[in-house]
């Protein structure tokens, strides 16, 4: 049963009346532990924290606009258990406004190898953030703690895989954390919360989407940005330009990788009708890198003119591809073109170099990728990667297939419950994302409509041209789509288009609006291009 959809009429809990003791008491003894099956409760921990106050970034809140936290009275609690039996220890936390409650929850997800929690930047963030507009926020760090970095939880031993620590990563902590966070905030304010929301990007994303796949009635609202989902094959991508490097024992200067990408972008500008900087049209961008090969620029890092070379070409070409077989065959896709090849942009890239003063380079591998074949596949911290061929390259694919596709691969597009809950969900993916290949969340949604051509009604995904991953890049933030979802969910006003505000050729921002996929941005040829008004969804 759906919760009840009656008007919000916030609940106002002042200073005064906390001090009294007439609102409850931010101490452990206020919290009870709930029916959690299979869990046992370690400590709670509670503390009152006034006058916290805090600017928040959009670029480290997804889904939502910059905001400002002033002079906030919480309640910070954290919640320590343990599965008994698997040795682990998970800590949930949450933030309890007092006096602004809007009798929501919002959870936040993590980045990276990070669940979330606490201890981590990007999610003690966006908890500010949910605080500041009356959410009581809520996190989990699935016991892995905040170190972007898989080595120190991944394996019991050599040869053997923490399978515990993967499935809490992967699914587990995030239907705890969802019943903890009701519990907390029933024994704080006395009532549920009439709504509860997901948001986040990236491993956030993922695990948004994994709560609509395996948990479809713990969440009301899921905006899940640029997820990190087709996981085993995502991540293989991630190392394909190495390989590429590797086999040809050659590696390009990033700013051989930056040129071609320029060209690229103002060769595809125009074909969705107008010149901005973006590439709006990906399905019709063909360009050729090969083209290029001889020609000579100015290199930014080295101050020199040098000339693009061949192996430059190859790894463009085949970082846009996307993975293939030795024999040839599609493996994964890869990122567009427009996404940051050499990380000058974003500093983290596929196609990423070390270059000395004179001019040697050497592949600059993602740590993500290179952690899950060496920690997951081959479950040898010491596999090296450099040594790597083709064919053991498919063969890693295949054997990460299937040793963890139904853990976390959170590809499954069976979203029936969380149609049959009630539940609304909204995406959107930069189509320059120089990590996170968009071709793989439009297969995701393209496999959800092949089982429910009315997909539309409960879950909308959004193509954001030129925005890299989750942030940055010219195309503009995505600030409004939490916004959307709470209006989708409350109210029942499904978004037809979201605005954006992408940066023009000029360096002034320009407006524009971004579509439902499938359909696209189509421009009418006549209006003002720094305007939306001539733009429309097709």
């Amino acid at each position: 049963m759906r919760l009840s959809q009656a008007p919000i009429i916030p609940k106002v809990i002042t200073m005064a009346s906390y001090l009294n003791a007439t609102a409850p008491l931010c101490a452990p003894s206020t919290f009870t532990f709930p029916d959690l099956f299979g869990a046992q409760i370690l400590s709670i921990n509670a503390n009152l924290v006034t006058n916290f106050s805090t600017s928040v970034k959009d670029i480290y809140f997804a889904n939502h606009p910059s905001i400002t936290v002033e002079n906030a009275t919480f309640c910070n609690v954290t919640v320590s258990y343990t599965h008994p039996g698997q040795g682990d220890h998970i800590n949930v936390g949450a933030y309890l406004p007092v006096g602004t409650w809007n009798e929501r929850m919002q959870a936040v997800g993590g980045g990276g190898w990070v669940a979330g929690g606490h201890n981590f930047f990007l999610s003690t963030t966006a908890m500010a953030g949910a605080m500041a507009s009356g959410y009581a926020t809520i996190t989990t760090d699935a016991g892995l703690g905040a170190a972007n970095d898989a080595s120190p939880w991944a394996l019991l031993s050599p040869g053997n895989v923490n399978l515990y620590n993967l499935q809490n990563l992967a699914s587990v902590s995030l239907n705890d954390e969802a019943i903890i966070g009701k519990s907390l905030i029933n024994d704080f304010y006395g009532k549920p919360p009439k709504y509860s929301y997901w948001s986040g990007c990236s491993q956030g994303g993922r695990q948004g989407l994994m709560l609509a796949q395996r948990y479809p009635g713990v969440y009301d609202g899921i905006a899940a940005a640029a997820p990190a989902i087709n996981w085993n094959s995502l991540f293989l991508t991630m190392l394909w330009s190495q390989l590429v490097m590797n086999l040809a024992g050659e590696y390009p200067q990033g700013c051989e990788l930056d040129e071609l990408s320029a060209a690229a972008i103002s060769a595809c500008d125009g074909l969705d009708g107008v010149v901005d900087g973006l590439v709006s049209n990906i399905k019709a961008c063909d360009f050729d890198p090969f083209t290029l090969i001889g020609t000579e620029f100015n290199c930014s890092t080295t101050g020199k003119n040098i000339k693009i070379s061949k192996i430059a070409a190859e790894v463009a070409n085949a970082t846009w591809t996307g993975p293939r077989g030795a024999d040839g065959r599609f493996l994964w896709y890869g990122p567009n073109i427009g996404a940051d090849l050499s990380g000058t942009l974003t500093t983290q890239a596929l196609a990423m170099t070390t270059c000395n003063a004179n001019g040697t380079c050497v592949g600059a591998p993602s740590p993500l990728g290179a952690q899950w074949v060496a920690l997951f596949i081959k479950k040898n911290p010491d596999f090296n990667l450099t040594n790597m061929t083709h064919e053991q390259f498919d063969e890693l694919l295949h054997a990460g297939s299937q040793q963890y596709h139904s853990m976390i691969d959170t590809s499954d597009a069976d979203l029936s419950g969380f149609k049959a809950a009630g539940g609304k969900m909204l995406t959107f993916h930069g189509l320059s994302d120089q990590i996170i290949p968009a071709s793989g969340t439009e297969h995701y949604y393209n496999e959800v409509t092949k089982l429910d051509s009315n997909v539309h009604d409960f879950y909308r995904y959004f193509e954001v041209p030129g925005l890299q991953h989750c942030a940055l890049g010219n195309g503009g933030q995505p600030t409004a789509v939490f916004d959307a979802l709470v209006a989708w969910v409350e109210d029942g006003i499904a978004p037809d288009t979201l605005p954006v505000s992408p940066t023009g050729l000029d360096g002034t921002t320009i407006e524009r609006i971004l579509c439902p996929y499938p359909s696209v941005v189509t421009y009418d040829g006549v209006s003002d291009p720094a305007t939306a008004d001539g733009f429309s969804c097709v």
